[in-house]
């Protein structure tokens, strides 16, 4: 099957919501604005949906801080200033938001927050004293996974971390790309330009991804693209294993060894260990590749996601 050159098309834009104080409003509780720097990288790739859950239900800029404290049927917000409990307007807002978004890739929320952290936010046993006693997910992140438990969710906080990055960039990109397929042959094109990438994330759903194809002819399109885009979130939940994406990698320069020299396959298998023990970066054994795959004009290998699985410019960020 003839698998498309990555470097000949334009990357799909994802659609992202994110927390609005990253970047696009001083609307955090003291007013500030807090630069981030892959969300300013992003904004050239994608198209952000910025929102402020506490703004959206009144709370001015600046205002009193809220605090999540426990409550008989979870977590409740109160504004410990003004003793109001704020609950459910933040839960109405975060139904109606959620209903009324359309189709997006993913999200990015502020950690820590009491709206929009993932896992982070304090809880506290009172609300005006006292330290706190557990930490759990903001109510408008609650309001998220509930809506959208398959999709990409990260905050900027874990973001910093070069795997979580390439994983969380891998899935927003794969799945813009799987929603503007057309039909199975088209389908069955994107499987094989990702299998590579795939098998590093997660063999088992891989191989449950290549029998959905196998048995989709005949089936209604829309029906096999929902399964498949299903099953990509759910290989790719997990960032990838140092160990398979080597391995992914040793598959990649099988398709070089013959033409190149003893040092510089000494000089890969070299490189490949430190990316193993992670004292050479992921784009390190991927440009090596990736320069074969031209040298060789091995055109599968260059068309494969595993050498470029989001926009180049987005594999140039580094960590904190």
């Amino acid at each position: 099957m003839e698998v498309p050159n990555p470097s000949l098309e334009a990357w799909p834009r994802p659609r992202l919501v994110v927390s609005a104080c990253l970047g696009f409003a001083a609307v955090r509780y003291s007013g500030e604005l807090i630069p981030d720097k892959v969300v300013a990288a992003l904004k050239a790739h994608v198209d952000f949906v910025p929102v402020c859950p506490e703004v959206e239900i009144g709370l001015g800029v600046p205002r009193p801080t809220v605090r999540l404290v426990r409550g008989e049927d979870g977590p409740r917000m109160v504004q410990p200033k003004t003793r109001e409990d704020l609950t459910e307007r933040m839960r109405a807002f975060s139904r109606a938001f959620l209903s009324g978004l359309g189709e997006v890739e993913g999200f990015i929320l502020k950690n820590r927050s009491p709206t929009c952290a993932l896992k982070d936010a304090k809880v506290y046993a009172y609300a005006d004293q006292g330290g706190a006693v557990g930490h759990g997910p903001g109510l408008f992140a609650q309001a998220v996974m509930a809506a959208f438990p398959l999709l990409p969710k990260e905050d900027e906080g874990r973001l910093t971390s070069a795997r979580v990055r390439a994983q969380f960039f891998t899935r927003i990109f794969g799945l813009a790309r799987l929603r503007r397929l057309r039909d199975l042959g088209e389908l069955m094109a994107f499987h094989a330009r990702y299998k590579l990438l795939l098998m590093a994330y997660n063999q088992k759903e891989t191989r449950a991804l290549g029998r959905l194809l196998g048995e989709a002819r005949g089936k209604a399109f829309q029906e096999v693209l929902r399964a498949y885009e299903a099953g990509f979130l759910r290989a790719t939940e997990k960032p990838y294993r140092l160990g398979a994406m080597a391995d992914a990698f040793l598959h990649a320069f099988g398709y070089f060894k013959k033409g190149l020299s003893a040092r510089e396959k000494a000089h890969f298998l070299d490189l490949l260990l430190d990316f193993r023990e992670e004292r050479a970066p992921l784009e390190a054994p991927l440009a090596l590749l990736h320069s074969w795959a031209l040298r060789f004009g091995q055109e599968y290998i260059e068309a494969q996601a595993l050498l470029m699985p989001y926009p180049k410019p987005l594999m140039d960020l580094k960590s904190s």
